[in-house]
């Protein structure tokens, strides 16, 4: 007996998601069908135009606007930045270093110290218990 293969699709907000883009920002087309794994994959490997400059120059989605920040989603909240933003627009704030930025930027830099801490202390948990066992 041979089973079906059904292809796997997706909703455009999830392709979006995972291509790293603002939906509304993509093709009508892109917005109003449905994405299969292959075609993802293909929009990933050999990226169209369109797909390009979205990334190149936004607007771009919370996530993403985040990561160029150095800063938290929960940051840009309380930053008050609800919108996308553009390329453009990420490196202004840069620049202006506004109060906002330069104080979650520093929140940030101490979640990522507190979360090596955490690790490392894990770690050498790991080590000393594998060396009890070990030694019984």
């Amino acid at each position: 007996m041979k089973s079906q293969q059904t292809t796997q699709t997706m909703k455009p907000a999830t392709a979006a998601k995972k291509l790293g883009v603002y939906l509304q920002a993509t093709p009508a087309a892109f917005q109003e069908g449905v994405v299969t794994r292959a075609e993802l994959n293909a929009l990933q490997a050999e990226p169209p135009q369109w797909l390009a400059d979205l990334r190149r120059n936004g607007p771009h989605p919370r996530p993403v606007v985040a990561a160029k920040l150095g800063v938290s989603i929960a940051g840009l909240a309380r930053g008050g930045v609800t919108e996308p933003l553009t390329t453009e627009q990420i490196e202004a704030l840069k620049q202006e270093q506004p109060e906002w930025l330069v104080r979650e930027r520093a929140t940030q830099a101490e979640v990522r110290k507190e979360a090596v801490r955490i690790k490392e202390k894990q770690a050498a948990e790991r080590a000393k218990k594998e060396a009890e066992d070990a030694r019984s």
